[in-house]
């Protein structure tokens, strides 16, 4: 006769059972494993998940990660680390899928030495703006996006510093339309080699 786990109850065979009784056990005992990590777990995808993890080429001013939002998640993070940028204090910026047209943001910043803080703005601009920095020792970028994949506005937060100053930037797309992809932009410069990774938010 099967016996059972202590905290979840889960069946296991014994060295007595027969086999046909020993093979219903184990399928109970996955069975009840899989339920009882789901719940636990939160759910199918639960914390943040990678979802894609692409290269930076060689002196390229642009790179666009396809395939990076679905309806898996609704929110994600994108981390840029390592390569370098052909110019010091290099803005990079962030646009959605081909939405041209219709980011709204602003980056409220501190300069290190004085704590003197200052703002900028983006008005309808091309894309979302400070959204990283680039410089001869590296690439970096922390960016979170809001429903990239659902036909709604599209709301963006960044965290930016450079060799002066640091900040946050934030903003929304006015586009209401679905998008799968994304493309890094620099505003001056090229960037080399380096690593684009999209994290999903886990739900349940």
């Amino acid at each position: 006769m099967a016996g059972t786990t202590t905290n979840y109850g889960w069946t296991y065979p014994t060295s007595t059972d027969l086999v046909k009784d020993g093979a219903t056990a184990i399928q109970t005992a996955i069975q009840g494993a899989d339920t009882s990590l789901f719940t636990a777990l939160g759910g199918n995808y639960p914390g943040m998940r990678l979802v894609k993890k692409q290269t930076i080429g060689s002196a390229v001013s642009s790179v666009t990660v396809s395939g990076a939002f679905s309806a898996t998640y609704e929110n994600y993070r994108i981390l840029i680390t390592g390569g370098v940028g052909s110019v010091n204090n290099g803005i990079l910026r962030l646009q959605l899928g081909s939405v041209a047209t219709g980011y709204y943001s602003n980056m409220i910043y501190a300069n290190y030495a004085s704590g003197s803080v200052a703002s900028t703005g983006n008005n309808n601009g091309t894309s979302f703006t400070y959204a990283g920095v680039s410089d001869t020792i590296n690439i970096t970028a922390m960016i979170d996006v809001n429903s990239p994949f659902l036909a709604k506005q599209k709301q963006i937060t960044g965290v930016w510093y450079d060799g002066t100053n640091s900040g946050r930037s934030q903003g929304q797309c006015s586009d209401q339309t679905s998008q799968t992809a994304f493309t890094i932009l620099t505003t001056s410069g090229t960037l080399t080699g380096g690593t684009i990774y999209v994290y999903g938010y886990g739900i349940s």
